[in-house]
């Protein structure tokens, strides 16, 4: 059977993972750049606050690299991360304050491949943000769990057999969440193409925490 090759963003994040593991710090910085945007999105969007999301992606992270050792295939780091950022979200869910009766929007930015790039005119810089909120404004309105599903394979491009470990169901549920969310998208598309909706960015790492995060690296890797 041949194996499909990982993508480019892929292949970097696993050549950053095999780095870590090697014990070279200076892969430090670029991991945390990619995957804090990643594990901001997708725990906005399970735990459903701000105020949250930002706690456990950062808790995910520091508990990634005091188990980084643990990490036998660098392959799979991707949906490694979104495991442990799943068991961070239900446990915080649990305790929060916060918690919400339903699950809230996914963050549009990491659906920008859908438009052109930002090479373009003031024009076609309008309507791409006008696609943009349309398509924040039709995920949000999906149901709760069709969401993460949609995320995890049509964003991060994890396969189905890795989505169904992330989320804890069967390959089956996965596909059958998938082709629903994707004609439902395609319906909400249509409806709300010029609706507003609230963007929310990923926040920056603040220097506490990238050296909270970088007292973890050097324990759990080197």
């Amino acid at each position: 059977m041949n194996t499909v090759a990982p993508g480019p963003q892929r292949a970097i994040e696993i050549e950053l993972a095999r780095d870590l593991l090697a014990g070279k710090p200076e892969a430090f910085d670029r991991f945390v750049e990619i995957f804090r945007s990643k594990l901001f999105q997708y725990t906005f969007l399970v735990c459903g606050q701000r105020e949250d999301a930002e706690e456990v992606a950062q808790e995910t992270l520091l508990k990634a690299f005091e188990r980084f050792r643990q990490l036998r295939e660098p392959e799979h780091i991707r949906s490694w991360m979104f495991t442990i950022a799943r068991n961070e979200c239900m446990m915080k869910r649990r305790r929060s304050l916060f918690a919400p009766e339903r699950e809230l929007s996914l963050d549009d930015s990491g659906l920008d491949h859908v438009v052109a790039d930002s090479a373009s005119l003031p024009e076609e810089e309008l309507l791409r943000a006008e696609l943009r909120e349309a398509l924040h404004d039709a995920v949000s309105s999906l149901p709760e769990n069709y969401r993460p599903v949609l995320l995890l394979r049509d964003v991060e491009e994890l396969s189905t057999a890795e989505t169904a470990q992330v989320l804890d169901l069967s390959e089956d549920v996965i596909k059958q969440r998938l082709r629903r969310a994707r004609l439902m998208l395609r319906e909400r598309m249509e409806a709300r193409m010029f609706r507003r909706a609230p963007l929310e960015e990923a926040p920056g790492v603040t220097s506490e925490s990238r050296e909270q995060l970088r007292q973890a690296f050097l324990k759990g890797c080197c």
